[in-house]
């Protein structure tokens, strides 16, 4: 099999690898670039844990080829953070809303209600329940994590998200 360059910006910071065609973006992003809160779960785009955001969008990263994020920006959840360490508006409310428990299907829905309220910075209810729709978890029962949506619009900080 071929291999390729592919350079692209990842959490601001430029990368260039060689990767072999069938790498996706997820274990681009993991084994590449040591950035471990893209986590792998059912590898088949159903769970949504291993959602990052391509070019501003919402994706499942172990549906996309690194090779298709070539020349593109990619954000992980180490990146919604601010650069002295202070969490998200996103993050802050699923910590504050218990919107999380054992975590593992957390950075996929950071990264899915970061997106979301960049482009509707005031969903609905129901916008917000289709909008997680992609992520599973197994623990929460979503009501904390819907909450935490809640939280950030009524605070004013999707346009910080």
């Amino acid at each position: 099999m071929h291999e390729h360059i592919v350079e692209m910006t990842v959490n601001g910071r430029e990368v260039e690898s060689v990767v072999e065609p069938r790498m996706t973006l997820a274990d681009f992003v993991r084994e590449r670039c040591g950035l471990t809160g893209t986590h792998l779960g059912c590898e088949h785009g159903s769970c949504g844990a291993c959602t990052v955001l391509l070019d501003g969008v919402a994706v499942r990263g172990c549906l996309v080829f690194a090779v298709q994020a070539d020349g593109k920006e990619v954000s992980t959840v180490e990146g919604v953070a601010a650069a002295d360490g202070e969490l998200s508006p996103v993050q802050a409310a699923m910590r504050e809303c218990h919107g999380l428990q054992c975590g593992f299907c957390t950075p996929g829905f950071v990264m899915s209600i970061t997106a979301m309220l960049r482009e509707n910075p005031n969903p609905s209810d129901e916008e917000i329940r289709e909008g997680l729709s992609g992520n599973f978890c197994r623990c929460t029962g979503y009501q904390g994590i819907v909450n935490a949506v809640h939280q950030v619009v009524e605070a004013g900080d999707a346009q910080r998200v």
